[in-house]
């Protein structure tokens, strides 16, 4: 019987830091309304409303679009914005969008944001990296 909790506590303990499924990630990048490949050009990470959030935002170049729902085509700059919380350790819930470096160059899975030229992630954690 203690085996039997032993790993039922194990198993608890392994799910309780689960991520979302591949599944759904596929799934928010098939409907994701911009798939480009992008060059990052600037990075700017400034502190945001809460004190374990950073507000991020990238200005990227379109290099290619694959799909592109408002018409953004090669050559294009766009600003790509999006917020990072810093959760405490064992925290349950999809992954972060990862912060990118000035040059690197990405696939983005992207939607329209409220502003001119703004785009927003489409596919969390999988944002910018193809499945």
């Amino acid at each position: 019987m203690h085996r039997f909790i032993s790993a039922l506590v194990l198993l608890l303990a392994t799910t309780a830091m689960a991520e979302l499924p591949p599944s759904a990630y596929e799934a928010m990048q098939a409907k994701a309304p911009e798939f480009l490949e992008v060059e990052i050009l600037r990075v700017d990470v400034k502190p945001g409303n809460d004190r374990n959030e950073k507000k991020i935002t990238l200005t990227a170049r379109v290099a290619k679009a694959f799909r592109s729902a408002t018409g953004v085509t090669e050559g294009a700059v766009i600003t790509i914005t999006y917020s990072e919380v810093n959760r405490p350790a064992g925290w349950v819930g999809p992954g972060r969008v990862p912060i990118l470096q000035e040059g690197e160059k990405k696939v983005a899975f992207l939607e329209k944001g409220p502003k001119s030229n703004q785009y927003l992630p489409a596919a969390g954690a999988m944002t910018f990296q193809r499945f």
